[in-house]
């Protein structure tokens, strides 16, 4: 079993996670360790890993895994959340070096990958990993080649097309809703105009209606008064020839 298969095995499966990529890596400025967690002093070989848990949402950490002389496990050191990683600095852009920094809110490490081809790989899966998984403020990646790079930048020179496309499709829409709008307020003042309209004929018809009326109760009264009047004449006209 290799190194990686087993740190894989050994140190993230038991937490229900999949290692994604590793690489060997020694510091650039060497740093001796006086002290061993074993008790005594040694060399040890030092694994950048990158792995995600299996459960979703999914959490991806960058783990510092040292084994060291003489034992045949592996030690979980420094982790980080990929959230915390602010830059991935490739060295050189022009040309395969082994040469990578990691920068994180709290650290900045610089390594030295076993070879140019093991660090490329691990920047190229971090690099997509950190697309994939990282909605915003994603970490910068800087002096890298462009081929660990090129097929994300493709994709995003796709969503930056796709993003002109709909803010042209959005303006059309604003237009045209703002036509439409148009177009629908001179409705609305139209069946206002329509309602006014029926309101004031309706108005004109009650009033007629009530003109109408009160002439009717004019014209009754009058009659009213008359026979009234003529009741009177007729009773004095008959008490008159009584006597």
């Amino acid at each position: 079993m290799s190194a990686k298969a087993a740190i894989n095995k050994e140190v993230f499966v038991p937490h229900d996670e999949k290692m994604l990529a590793a690489v060997q890596v020694k510091r650039k400025t060497k740093k001796k360790i006086p002290f061993l967690a074993t008790g005594g002093q040694g060399d040890y070989l030092t694994f950048i890993c990158l792995a995600v848990t299996n459960k979703k949402p999914a959490h991806v950490t960058i783990t510092k895994v040292k084994q060291f002389q003489g034992s045949s496990g592996f030690v979980k050191r420094s982790q980080w959340t990929i959230d915390q990683l602010r830059q991935v600095n490739g060295i050189d852009s022009d040309k395969d070096s082994p040469e990578f920094d990691l920068t994180f809110d709290n650290a900045l490490d610089q390594w030295i990958a076993g070879s140019a081809g093991e660090k490329c790989t691990f920047v190229q899966i971090l690099h997509h990993t950190c697309q994939r998984y990282i909605p915003m403020r994603k970490p910068e990646f800087v002096n890298c080649q462009s081929k660990l790079l090129g097929e994300v930048q493709a994709v995003d020179s796709v969503v930056v097309r796709c993003k002109v496309f709909m803010n042209r499709v959005r303006k059309d829409l604003v237009a045209h809703h703002s036509h439409l709008t148009r177009r629908g307020n001179s409705i609305l003042h139209s069946a206002a105009d329509s309602v006014t309209s029926a309101v004031q004929k309706a108005s004109q018809a009650l009033n007629e209606r009530g003109e109408r009326l009160g002439r009717a109760e004019e014209r009754t009264a009058d009659m009213m008064n008359s026979a009234e009047q003529f009741s009177v004449t007729a009773h004095k006209l008959a008490m008159k020839h009584k006597c």
